[in-house]
């Protein structure tokens, strides 16, 4: 009796499960979650600094600091109170104990293999998706009836039309912006005339996205929002924040003369960075932390009855955020994040050469489908470098509609319910920003489209994987125990260590090919850091 007592733990839920498993499960959940951590923030929150970083207002190591700052403080002040179920996607009331400690742990044996290949070759994804359908994929591997389809069907329509919508404003808001702005963007009679309105519109656009989604757990900010966006609607809010920001900037203009147009839009852009960093760290820390900390949960509760129940929603000290926070920003440190960031900027730069790589039917394709389009003036500005003689892949002027309008899109859908990916929308404005200034008539446009339609599909791809290879993993603990995790574990490493040999030797491969691409005038695009 007493050796069954040692050897078994009898859950609230009347689930047998053996001591060794609940203590292995605790020890390998934190673990996970620490390398998982990490592996978020070499992908999902190295794109926080792909505008400032591709117009060269920040250095990389200073735009690190800039949104590591942003990402710990909004970790900080992030909800208390932790999702497990990742906006209702599944129910764990469903299934017994077991089950759901098979889900969490193969969640995050898929995750960190699926993020760090993905960051090894220079591919953004979203962390968000990631883990919504590693949730689906082993849930139903569990039960069935434990996943909510309708909601789930929801999130995934909501991805979709994010991308689009984000796609759509930065076409639109980059060709309006360049046609009354040009490459003038620092000379002050320009801005003078329609810097107001522009910058105006982009710092209302930014309130409004702190008010919805970047500071929405800070109490003075929720009290905010409830006494005016609820009283007076959202479109009356920004338009009266439009004006009184437009007012402002033209003060700043005629007070500060050429000083103030040359900091207005680099300005502009480093807060928009922030704020996103901010709103990063406040909402997206549950995609990397909520498995592990699912699994402390029901270990300390692994007695009551309603044990699943209780671990749901996870409450969590202040230090423990504080020290995911920091383990974002040691991901966005790394030499695979610097290759998301690259990539991602190469993809949409103004450049004529850019050292990218695409699979070559994906190049053809974007060759036809470029054919087609009528020879027109170019609006970006001319290949450039900046003082310290960096390839320029944009100006400041598109850098603030990149994260405005990411910010914009973000909020809009968060006022309306929907979770969406701050990846796939910041990268989807790139893109979309890029065609707005006709980018795609110089250079290298046809692998610049061809790597974005390469990311896109890798986009749907990582969904189809992360759901089978959670199914996949979580019935291999359910049905082997420990030795199932032990199983799991060890080809993980091993698929790491032939995805870091790979890919090391696949980025000297594009090296070299776009070396002997580029004309002996060509700048390499250097790294910083």
């Amino acid at each position: 009796m007493f050796l069954a007592q040692v050897t078994e733990v009898v859950a609230g839920d009347g689930s047998v499960v053996p001591a060794y498993f609940m203590w292995s499960a605790l020890i390998i959940a934190i673990g996970m979650l620490i390398w998982d951590t990490v592996e978020v923030g070499r992908n999902d929150a190295a794109n926080l600094i792909n505008a400032v970083f591709g117009a060269r207002i920040l250095t990389r190591r200073v735009a690190i600091r800039v949104a590591g700052l942003g990402v710990v403080l909004g970790a900080v002040f992030a909800s208390p109170v932790i999702d497990t179920a990742r906006k209702g996607i599944f129910d764990p009331t469903e299934l017994n104990l077991h089950q759901v400690l098979c889900v969490y742990l193969s969640v995050y044996l898929v995750d960190t293999i699926l993020l760090y290949g993905y960051s090894a070759f220079g591919m953004p994804v979203s962390t968000t998706a990631t883990l919504v359908f590693s949730l689906m994929g082993a849930s139903v591997a569990m039960q069935a009836d434990s996943v909510n389809w309708s909601k789930s069907i929801g999130v995934i329509q909501a991805i979709i039309v994010s991308i689009v919508m984000a796609g759509i404003a930065a076409f639109f808001v980059q060709r309006a912006v360049r046609g009354a702005i040009r490459d003038r963007a620092d000379r002050l009679a320009t801005l003078l005339a329609h810097g107001g309105w522009v910058g105006g519109g982009m710092l209302a656009g930014l309130c409004y996205f702190l008010l919805m989604k970047g500071m929405k757990s800070v109490p003075l900010v929720a009290r905010l929002k409830e006494e005016f966006i609820t009283s007076y609607g959202a479109p009356v809010v920004i338009l009266v924040l439009w004006f009184a920001f437009a007012v402002l900037i033209h003060t700043m203009l005629v007070i500060y003369g050429k000083r103030a147009a040359k900091l207005l839009f680099p300005g502009l852009a480093v807060l928009g960075t922030f704020a996103m960093a901010f709103a990063f760290g406040q909402n997206d820390l549950a995609n990397c932390a909520s498995p592990g900390l699912a699994v402390s949960n029901l270990f300390e509760n692994r007695h009551e009855t309603d044990a699943v129940g209780v671990a749901t929603k996870v409450n969590v000290e202040s230090w423990k955020l504080l020290v995911c926070g920091l383990l974002l920003v040691a991901g966005m440190m790394t030499k695979n994040a610097q290759r998301v960031t690259a990539a991602a900027v190469r993809a949409g730069s103004m450049g004529d050469h850019v050292k990218l790589w695409a699979p070559a039917p994906f190049v053809r394709l974007a060759d036809r489908i470029l054919a087609l389009q009528k020879r027109r003036t170019e609006l970006a500005p001319p290949p450039t470098f900046s003082p310290r003689g960096k390839k320029m892949h944009y100006d400041s002027l598109r850098a603030c509609v990149i994260m405005y309008v990411s910010a914009s899109v973000i909020a809009t859908a968060s006022s309306l319910g929907y979770p969406v990916s701050t990846t796939y929308v910041a990268f989807s404005a790139i893109m979309a920003s890029g065609a707005g200034d006709r980018i795609f008539q110089r250079g290298d446009s046809a692998l610049k489209l061809g790597r974005f339609m390469w990311v896109v599909s890798c986009w749907f791809a990582a969904a189809v994987v992360s759901a089978t290879a959670a199914g996949i993993v979580s019935r291999l603990i359910f049905h082997l125990g420990l030795m199932g995790v032990f199983v799991a574990l060890g080809v993980n490493l091993t698929v790491r260590r032939y995805i870091r040999r790979r890919s090391d030797v696949h980025e000297q491969s594009v090296r070299e090919a776009a070396d002997e691409r580029m004309h002996p005038e060509d700048y390499a695009l250097e790294e910083d850091g």
